[in-house]
This record gives C-alpha cells, structure tokens and sequence, in this order.
C-alpha cells in the first residue's frame, strides 16, 4: 500500500535528522566489502541512536498496542531525553526482556496465527538494534527479497512476478508453504547466520538471543521461534531465509562460470545477462529457476514441468536438512499457470493465452498475466466495506459520523492502492460497490446525493470526482468502491538505496534550505526539563519550516530561537506537533509581552507587516492577551 511506502521513506528520512545517516552509510559499505563487525554495542547505545529509535517507533500504530505491562509509547512521551537515553543504556547494561504478550489472530483460512507483542520498553531496544544491523544485514540480503525491507514492496515483488510469467515465459510455478515459520525458527541456527554475516559483536548476539528465549506469557519459555510481533522479528526471519535465496540463486541466477560474459545495462539499471544464460540452456543440464520471495511466501517460476518438479523436490530437502523447517504438504505443489491460478500476495495469477495475427487472423500462442484478486481476500474487502458502512450508520453524532466516514474513505483508498496491480481488479470489486451502497440507502431509507462539484479534499478530487458513483453524505465524499482502474505494478528503481547517497537520490533529496549545524546542535542539546515529545517536535518544525521563524521568515540561529506553545500547557495544550512552532526570540516576546514598554520595543525591532502582525494577533489571542 502507498500508506505504507510513506512509512517506510520517512524512517530513511528520519535518520539524516539525528545524524545516524553517515553511520548506517558506513556500515553498509563496510558489510558490503565483507568487514567482520566486532563493536557495535557502542553505536546501539549512543543518544542519537536512541533518540532516532522512539522517533521511528512514534508514529507507527502499532506502539499505541500495549504488552503485557500495559504501557504504549505515550509512556515516553512525558520523558526527557536524557531520562530515555539513561533507561535505554540501564537496561542494556543487564538485559533482561519482560514477557511478551501473546494474541491469537484470525486468519483467512479460518484459523488462528500467534502473535508476540512485547513490551514498549523492549520495543524501543527492538528498535535500536535493527537501526544498526539493518544496514549491515541489507548489503547481504538477495536482490529478489522484498518482504520487511526498506524501501521495498509487495508491489515491486509482483512486479517481478509479471516479468517471470508475461516476458520470461515462465509458466511453471513451485509454490512452498514452510509449516509456521516463525514458531519454527531455530534459534542456534539464527545466531550462526548472523555470525556468517559479519555480525561478531558477541554481547549483541548475547542479548539477540536472550530476545529469543523472551518468556511468552501463559506458555513459558520458547525454544525456537521469534514472535511475530516484534520490531526486530521480521529482519531476523529475514536473515534465516537469506540463506535460501541465496543457494536457490547460485543454481541458476548468480550461477558462478568459468568464462565472464558479456553484460548490458538496461534502462532501469539492472544488468542483462542474455549471453550467459543462453549459454547455460545450451550447454549445461541445469535447471532453470527464478526466485522471487516476500518474507515467508516465495515462488521459484520455471520453463517446464520436469524443471519445476526437480526443484519442488530439491527445495524442501534444502530446507528440512538446513534449516529443519517442514513444508506443508496441502499447499506446496507444482502449478501449471497455463491451466490453473497460483495465489500470490492476495491475488490469484494465471498466464492466459491473448494474441492475433492480423494476416493470418487466427491467434498467435502468446501468453500474459492475469490476476484477481484472490477469493478469501474479495470476501474479507466485502466484510470491512460493510462494517464501515454500518460504522457511519450506527453513528452517534454528526462529528462521529464525519470521523466514519474519513475511516471508510481510508480503507477504500488503502484497498486500491494496491490491489490495484491485479490485471481485473474492476471485475472483481464491481459487485461489492452496488451492495455496500445499497445496504447503505436501505437501512437509512436516504438517497445519497451524487458529487456535483462541491469543494471536497484535492486528491479525492483528482482522482474520483469523474466517477458518477461518487456520492455526497454531510458534504463529505464516500469513495465508490468499484472506481478503480488496473495499474501495472512497479519495480524496485535499481538504484534505489537507503544506505547510499546515490540511491537516497532516488527517493527524496537531502534537507535543503536549512543549516544542518544548527538542527544537530538542536538535537544535541535538547532543552532540559522538556518532554521528549517537545525536543523531537522541535527538530521536525524546524525541517518543516525550513530553519525560518514562522512569524517573520527570517532564518533561525542557535540561541535566537524559541519554541513556541500555541495553546499554552497551562490551558491544556499538548506538546504535539500541531501545538508547536518556532519563533525567534523577539517574536516570542511580542506574543507574550504585556506592558506598552515591551510591546513598542519589539514591534520597532521586527517592523512587522499586516500579515505578520495579524498572526501575532491570533497568538496572542490564544494565551488571553489583547491584539496589538
């Protein structure tokens, strides 16, 4: 989901903020000319990790769910930063996880899958541990892993999907199921793995693996596994399948010969390695096979049957003998994708026969992709566009009903994002527009009106409002379900990279129009006696306002600047982003000052304009101070 892609572009921008950006740099290019890493605790536990680590966790939802303590990330907020950097560093000193919280959540199939949530407090340690191994560890993960990585997406994996079946003619494929993966991880075998990547810093194996042995309230004390839950656990299973990726490839993909091939370069970056491979098909009996994985769901994608079976076969003897992990003999099969649908990622894809030959006039034996979305994950859309629906109905207020209304048009919004790569997404969702509207005007007995070009949100705007099912409730748009149209998913940019300047390039530009002296002086010297909250609000307004006073536009220096409560704690305000702006000094003054003194000084030093001095005026008006 593009939700999601934001997520994931903010946290690499988050990095230059509390200068770990040359740090994560050097450890990737270290990694990547294969340096063993002995003494990392040391950058684990410095402030500016920490303090990225609570930045990075703050605006995911998921610390807002609390463990077994009860806490989320609202218990931090109130801290200092130095009281967070101190308790980070105190439990390292002899750690100890408390229990992780264990929820049973309901999956398609009708079953359960287990999740562990452990504590805020070990979250944020999560946190500081993965923003240092992952650098080290993305400079050995394969190229055609997709799942938990930064800057990556279920969407770039089915892109390669499509390549493998539409352009490749690959329509055998070998789908594996690993029988509870992540309760199945072998925790000794895990160490091992992240020995042979370079990581040899032997107190932080120590505390990986006391990590692992967290006891898992109600159950005791796990001996394989790592929860799904955690912040550290999906690179950790990434680095148990890395392996995998990496034998599956050596057969055929980065198969190592004895004589170099000529190579070209595409468009988009990626090296062509035509002449070696069609060298291999020739003159060798291996067997041709393209991986392509998404955390634990992986496909190899072959050009014939017997290929497809030999791997099949080959796989899961790979990873019962490495790695002791089972494959689940109902769903792991060999799929002739000319004949019959392989499930991949929520859609369902076959390759179907399209062509014609225009001197002939018959058809010609080409084959593309087609995708639905898969039948389990069409009912589950039908059930949440419903339960919104009766959200809005059940409302209890005209403000909850708008608050509804927002989470319908959200989901609806989130679900096109990205089914939209199924190649009959509109086919499929067509039917669930006219139920969920009906039931809608049944229940209200109300016709809603159709959008007649009412000032509604922009991008609604572009990109719904020439839909006739576009309807108005409360002046507020609901989204039609069925206006979605096929887009082709996108690849990974070669060379996009959150660990290289070049590949940063190709995801946002560095911060510009600020002094980065000033915004690390900032985070280096947090004001004391202020809530963590505050410090890290004040490093983003000042990105956000490009290191100008939002008052006078004049640039901030150290020392000349102030942060400013628009609604003062006193009176309730918070010290939340929206609340806060920084000012310089002299601006503070004047929306503070309350003698004719004061006010006639500042007011000859800043020589305002109407503009300037009408939003002093609504400053002062929210701290009951009279307009100049």
């Amino acid at each position: 989901m593009k939700l999601t892609g934001t997520i994931k572009r903010q946290k690499a921008r988050n990095a230059e903020y509390y200068d770990m950006q040359d740090v994560q740099d050097k450890l990737y290019a270290e990694s990547k000319g294969d340096k063993n890493f002995t003494k990392l605790m040391k950058l684990i536990t410095c402030d500016e990790n920490i303090l990225l680590a609570y930045r990075n966790m703050k605006k995911n939802k998921g610390s807002y769910t609390a463990g077994v303590d009860g806490k989320t990330i609202e218990h931090f907020k109130s801290m200092t930063s130095e009281q967070i950097t101190c308790y980070a560093r105190k439990r390292l000193n002899w750690y100890k996880p408390q229990a992780v919280k264990r929820v049973e959540i309901p999956k398609e199939s009708g079953e359960t899958r287990a999740l562990g949530i452990p504590t805020i407090a070990d979250r944020l340690i999560q946190q500081c541990f993965l923003q240092i191994l992952d650098p080290i560890c993305e400079a050995k993960f394969h190229d055609r892993s997709y799942g938990f990585r930064p800057l990556r997406s279920a969407e770039n994996a089915m892109a390669v999907y499509y390549k493998y079946v539409q352009q490749m003619n690959m329509h055998y494929v070998v789908d594996i199921d690993i029988k509870g993966f992540f309760d199945n991880i072998s925790h000794g075998k895990l160490l091992k793995q992240m020995w042979a990547l370079g990581i040899r810093d032997k107190t932080l194996i120590s505390i990986i693996s006391t990590m692992l042995k967290a006891e898992v309230a109600g159950i005791g004390f796990p001996d394989k596994g790592t929860p799904q839950g955690g912040i550290i656990s999906p690179l950790l299973a990434n680095i148990v399948l890395n392996e995998l990726d990496w034998w599956i490839s050596d057969q055929w993909q980065t198969f190592k010969t004895r004589n170099q091939y000529k190579k070209t370069t595409q468009k988009n970056g990626t090296e062509n390695e035509a002449v070696k491979f069609k060298t291999l098909r020739d003159y060798t009996k291996l067997k041709e096979g393209w991986l392509v994985r998404y955390a634990d769901d992986f496909k190899i994608v072959c050009k014939n049957k017997d290929d497809a079976e030999k791997w099949f076969i080959a796989v899961k003897l790979w990873l019962k003998e490495r790695l002791n992990l089972e494959t689940s003999p109902e769903k792991s099969k060999v799929v002739n994708l000319k004949k019959h649908y392989s499930e991949f990622l929520g859609l369902k894809v076959k390759a179907t026969r399209k062509g014609f030959n225009k001197r002939t006039k018959k058809k010609v034996p080409k084959y593309v992709v087609k995708s639905h979305i898969k039948d389990k994950a069409i009912a589950r859309i039908t059930k949440t566009a419903r339960e919104r629906i009766m959200d809005i109905i059940k409302s209890s207020s005209e403000n909850d009903q708008l608050s509804r209304i927002g989470s319908y048009n959200a989901f609806v919004m989130g679900m096109h994002n990205y089914y939209q790569m199924a190649t009959h997404v509109t086919m499929d969702i067509n039917k669930i527009d006219y139920q969920v509207f009906r039931t809608f005007e049944r229940r209200t007995k109300t016709k809603l009106k159709p959008y007649n070009g009412e000032a509604i949100n922009q991008y609604v705007r572009d990109r719904y409002g020439k839909s006739k099912r576009l309807k108005m409730l409360k002046g507020k748009p609901l989204i039609p379900i069925s206006y979605v149209q096929t887009r082709a998913p996108c690849f990974k940019g070669a060379s996009v990279n959150p660990y290289t300047p070049q590949g940063r390039e190709a995801v946002h530009k560095n911060l510009t129009g600020i002094n980065s002296s000033v915004l690390y002086h900032m985070m280096r010297n947090p004001v004391k006696d202020r809530s963590i909250e505050y410090n890290d609000n004040r490093l983003s307004l000042y990105c956000g306002q490009q290191g100008k006073c939002a008052i006078t536009g004049t640039q901030l220096e150290t020392g000349e600047m102030h942060c400013h409560h628009i609604v003062p704690t006193r009176m309730g305000g918070t010290d939340e982003y929206a609340n806060l702006m920084l000012l310089t000094t002299d601006a503070h003054i004047l929306i503070h000052a309350s003698t004719d003194e004061i006010i006639s000084e500042q007011l000859a030093k800043l020589n305002l304009n109407k503009k300037q001095l009408d939003k002093i005026n609504r400053l002062r008006k929210k701290v009951d101070l009279v307009e100049l």
